[in-house]
């Protein structure tokens, strides 16, 4: 065989090989990585989201109002127990407006009367409510409305029903000049709890044979030690 006819037969086998998969896999991947410069078709039917649209997709609970004050419903004062609601009931049916009543409540009782009612109003409570003695007496600065008041805590030893039941008779008096009408006549175990009165908040109880001193030193000259504006020396 010639030179010639050689170099023919090897372009003959040459042009039947399969072309290089490389460079196919190549060029297919430059391909898919050059962006398309085509634009994106968007469906006629769609359109972009809108105001309404965010707003009702927003939690329902910010569609909610707030109850105003004045629709929340108003605490009720609970029904005060009947045995303390029948004796307050006795007294007001006595003295009608000259009682104020300041509380109703299992056991205790809180009235208010003037000075000059609080003798009588007292002597009705021993003598036709059951009240026969008094436990003790106190008194309560008030410098905002410039009074004192007095309290009486009243009890029974004759009467079962009324034995745990404890009754505050109060009065008030002015600061500037503190008297009231004592109620040792009525209720002889007052003595001692007036004096502390007297002593300790300044109240001078008309009618009490010992309105002096038995607690603070004879030289005090200081103002009542319980008042509220007293001040000790040095603080």
């Amino acid at each position: 065989m010639t030179t010639n006819n050689k170099e023919e037969l090897n372009k003959v086998a040459a042009s039947n090989q399969p072309k290089d998969s490389t460079s196919t896999t190549d060029s297919t991947t430059k391909e898919q990585q050059q962006p398309s410069t085509q634009p994106k078709q968007v469906p006629a039917n769609t359109s972009p989201p809108s105001a309404t649209t965010s707003t009702a997709a927003a939690p329902a609970t910010s569609a909610v109002a707030k109850p105003s004050p004045a629709a929340s419903t108003a605490k009720t004062q609970p029904e005060p127990p009947p045995f303390e609601k029948g004796l307050v009931e006795q007294i007001k049916k006595e003295f009608g407006d000259l009682v104020k009543v300041v509380f109703i409540k299992p056991l205790r009782i809180k009235i208010q009367v003037e000075p000059q009612d609080i003798v009588r109003v007292a002597t009705f409570l021993r003598d036709s409510i059951g009240f026969d003695h008094a436990e003790s007496a106190g008194g309560t600065d008030y410098p905002k409305d410039n009074q004192i008041e007095v309290i009486y805590h009243l009890g029974s030893y004759s009467n079962q029903e009324l034995a745990p039941q404890i009754l505050w008779l109060t009065t008030r008096t002015n600061k500037d000049d503190a008297r009231l009408p004592t109620l040792i006549n009525v209720y002889k175990s007052v003595e001692y709890h007036e004096r502390e009165c007297y002593e300790m908040l300044g109240v001078y109880f008309e009618g009490h044979p010992r309105n002096e001193r038995f607690l603070l030193p004879e030289d005090w000259a200081d103002i009542p030690p319980l008042r509220r504006d007293f001040r000790i020396k040095g603080r």
